[in-house]
């Protein structure tokens, strides 16, 4: 047999094969739903934070307990606790 006889398979080159754009599709589609995160981020800041807020939580707090309503840490603490057992809540 022939040595010359035999055909070497013609190489394509690397952007021809699928799995090549398969296996780049992943790390792609990551940084792109980054950018889109950092827009979404940048355009809808979150709200700050009220410089009073601990007493607007108390007054919340004493304007239930005026409606005979618990604060919800006491209401799920007791929760299946008979009614005639619930503490009162604090002031």
């Amino acid at each position: 047999m022939d040595d010359h006889a035999m055909t070497v398979p013609e190489c394509k080159p690397w952007w021809r094969f699928p799995l090549v754009w398969m296996v780049m599709a992943g790390p792609a589609v990551v940084v792109v739903a980054s950018f889109v995160t950092l827009w979404l981020a940048v355009r809808t800041p979150d709200p700050v934070v009220e410089s009073d807020y601990y007493r607007r939580g108390i007054e919340i707090n004493r304007s239930l307990a005026r409606k005979n309503l618990m604060p919800a840490m006491t209401g799920r603490n007791h929760a299946a606790t008979p009614e005639s057992d619930v503490p009162a809540p604090r002031r």
